[in-house]
Parts: C-alpha cells; structure tokens; sequence
C-alpha cells in the first residue's frame, strides 16, 4: 500500500485543507496497466475517448507574473520578472516559463478571464457556477456532470476522478463534488483518507463476492426509507466500487512506481515538498503523469490541484520568492504531460485547462505580495483539437482590467463540454426537485470561437 499523508494548512481566509494521497492494495495480481492497454490495443477492443484534465491552482496564480507581464508598468506593479519571448511571433511568457515558452504554438492563453467570485473555494473552476443561489442538490463538478451525461468509459474505471486536497465548507455541495447529478456520479477520491477503505488488504475476493451477495439481499431498507436520489444512486455506487476493487486497473493507474522511472524524472522527479503549508501545499509533479495514466485507464474527467499560490507576503514568503518555487515546476509538469501526450497519440482527444479561483492584485503589497483581484485572472488552454498557439484577450497596461475580449469562466466549460460531444445548449440534468438544469447559462453556452 501507498500512504502519503498530508497535515493540515490554511489559506488566508482561514478555510482548512487537507491532502491524501492513498493507494489501497486493490491489485489482483494481474496484468499491469501498460500490459492491458497493449492487449486491448491487439485485439482491438481499446479504443480513445474524449476527455479533460483540469488542473486547478489552488489559491489563485499570478498572471503578471505567468502570462500577461507588464515591462512599461511602474516597478510596484511590473515586479520582478522580465517577459521571455515564446516559438510563437508577437507572444511573450515570463521568464520563469522557459519551457512553456517552446511550446506556446500549442497553448491558448486566456488573459482576460473574467467573473470570479473572489473568495477561495474551487468550486467555480469546478462547477463554472457561483456558489450562491445554487438549485436544489447543488450545482454537479464539471466531471459529476460529464458521468451524468456519458457514463463511464468501462466498468474498470469511474468516470470522474479527483486528485484534489479535500476542500470541504459552505461551498462545497453534499455529499462530495457530485450535487443533483447524483451520489452515483461523485468523484473518486484516491487523495481522501476514507479510500483506504477500498483496499482488499486481507480479504479474499470470494469473501468480497459473498459479502456483495449478502448486501443484494437486504432490500428491507428501501421499504422502510422515503426513496430519494441519494439512495437510488447507492446501487450504482457499490457496483461501481465492486468493479474497481476487482479489476486491479484504477490501482495500476495510481501506482506510479509502475512508470518507466526516466520519464517519472522528466515530469519533475515526484513531490516538491514546501516548508510551512503541509503535504497539500507541496508540489506533486507526478500527479500530472497520474492524470494522464488515469485517462488512459479510461477515465473521462480528471481534476488536480497543484500547489498553494496564495502568496500575500511574509511571513509565508514574498510573492516572487514562491513564483521561482511554482512556476518553473508547473512549467516542467505541464510541458511534459503535453509532450507525453503528443507522443502518445492522445493530444487531440484529451483537453487540458490550468486556472485558479483569481488572480492577484496588479499593485505589489508593502509584504511583497500580492493579494486577491477576481476582476480578471488568466487560464491556459491545450489539446483537446482546440486552435493553439494564440492569446485570447488583452488587460489595460497594468494588467488590472480586461479591455479586450472578456472570457467567462462558464464560456471555458462550454469549451469544455463541446470537445466532449456535449451541447450546453441541449443538455439538461434534473436537480432535486425534477427541474432540468441547463449545464451552462445560456447567454455562456457557446464555446469559444477562437478555439473550437
């Protein structure tokens, strides 16, 4: 068993997080992932599915910083860091992104990023929705949606996976990541301590069958309890469960210690533990090889947080001395997932986004730092068959407000959703009360011309 426990740590606005990654001993002694994908390749029975990784920057990065530097700026808002120009005629990264910066042709970089909430939760970069006014059940994740709609890929796999920090409050929905989609549809969560319940550690699989068997017999519950969506999901759960205990496959994704150890160091050797913010304010480079090994395993959805990047100032550090931490090891994890991708021929089916919940203030703070700005935040777009090798969107010359093309966050999921087969326009699931939910505000529910 692999068990990488986290300590606790808090963003400045005091919510509690807390990271686990726990792989339980579900292999069976099988086949490894490589091997079965080999097999089903031969007899032609695998086949490539559309799919996204979103990768969510918990605490909000800095875009003056990444993206969209401002050199003619005053000194209190240019900071640090000089631009550095990119494969792509008239497009500067800052210097921190040399590799992102060889590889521009194949980002779309959304400067304009408008309509954040401002406060920290993931739930808008998951959900695309405000956390307020929410219909009955809770607005579903992206990838509780995306189950919802499409299913799972096999019966090996879950459709939803989410690799990150267990970020429970006010605006998270219950149970899980999953709101009136439904219990059936809520995320795995290999990083949450309660998945060490999924291990088989000392109980045979006959046991196990013969403990399912005696689950199937009790039916006098649901004569006894009101029927909701809850319970009628609680079906589809435990088979869902049952499948990925008994197949070995999702644990083979998870283990990286089954990956080639070369390309484990090209994405960036592992974890990169930071002082001061616990085991979820780490880097975890390899979470981005396991993104791409869950996809591969037939997952639709993967969702990731990477980092802590709420940098105010001192005591915690300056806002440049963590961006030398951050952005060079999100320049590795990410320029190697798309080269790995590439070379596996899954780069036009699997759609990746890289955002958080704002950005930061243009003006740097007496400490340093800079502090929450939701006026406009930037995003990073790749895959997926979308146009690359562009910006989307432009900000005044002190990067503090959008002056060209404002991007909603909701206008990113329908981006999203439409390199999944999915029409935000048509497509509707029903909240607790029976009413169908549009995935997408209407007025959002076009994807972006620019990309698709």
């Amino acid at each position: 068993m692999l068990s990488i426990p986290g300590q606790k740590y808090r963003h400045c606005d005091g919510i509690s997080r807390r990271s686990f990654l726990t792989i339980g001993g579900l292999g069976m002694g099988g086949l490894s992932l490589p091997q079965l994908l080999r097999a089903e390749a031969a007899a032609g029975t695998g086949s490539s599915h559309k799919s996204v990784i979103m990768v969510f920057l918990s605490g909000g990065p800095p875009h003056q910083d990444m993206v969209d530097l401002k050199p003619e700026a005053p000194a209190e808002y240019r900071g640090e860091f000089q631009p550095i120009h990119t494969n792509v005629p008239g497009i500067d990264f800052g210097e921190l992104m040399p590799k992102m910066s060889q590889m521009a042709d194949r980002l779309a970089v959304i400067r304009s990023l408008v309509g954040s909430e401002g406060r920290h939760a993931a739930f808008q970069c998951l959900t695309g929705h405000s956390s307020r006014n929410q219909p009955s059940g809770g607005w579903p994740a992206f990838g509780s949606a995306v189950s919802r709609l499409q299913g799972p890929v096999n019966r090996h796999s879950p459709a939803f996976v989410s690799l990150n920090p267990n970020m429970r409050g006010k605006f998270w929905s219950d149970p899980g990541q999953a709101g009136f989609a439904g219990l059936a549809h809520a995320p795995f969560t290999p990083n949450q301590s309660g998945t060490a319940s999924l291990s088989l550690d000392g109980i045979s699989l006959e046991k196990l069958r013969n403990r399912q068997a005696l689950i199937n017999q009790i039916d006098g519950l649901k004569d006894q309890v009101e029927k909701n969506r809850v319970l009628d999901g609680l079906d589809a759960y435990y088979q869902q469960a049952f499948d990925i205990l008994t197949s070995g496959r999702l644990a083979e994704a998870l283990d990286v210690e089954k990956e080639d150890p070369a390309l484990r160091q090209r994405y960036g050797g592992g974890t990169h533990e930071l002082a001061g913010y616990g085991d979820a304010g780490d880097l975890h480079n390899d979470y981005f090889m396991v993104a791409r090994r869950l996809i591969e395993a037939g997952v639709r959805v993967v969702t990731m947080a990477y980092g802590r990047w709420d940098w105010h100032g001192r005591p915690h550090g300056t806002n440049f001395e963590n961006a030398r931490d951050h952005i060079p090891a999100l320049d590795t994890g990410l320029t190697t997932l798309l080269e790995d991708l590439r070379e596996r021929g899954m780069d036009k089916d699997v759609s990746v986004v890289v955002w958080g919940e704002f950005g930061r203030t243009p003006k740097i703070n007496p400490k340093g730092g800079r502090d929450h700005w939701p006026r406009v935040a930037c995003a990073l777009l790749a895959g997926g068959g979308m146009r690359t090798g562009q910006i989307i969107g432009a900000t005044n010359s002190r990067a503090e407000y959008a002056t060209e093309r404002p991007v909603n966050f909701q206008e990113v999921f329908a981006t999203l959703y439409h390199n999944l087969g999915i029409d935000p326009h048509l497509a509707t699931i029903p909240d607790l009360t029976g009413r169908p939910q549009y995935l997408i505000d209407h007025e959002f529910a076009d994807p972006l011309p620019e990309l698709v």
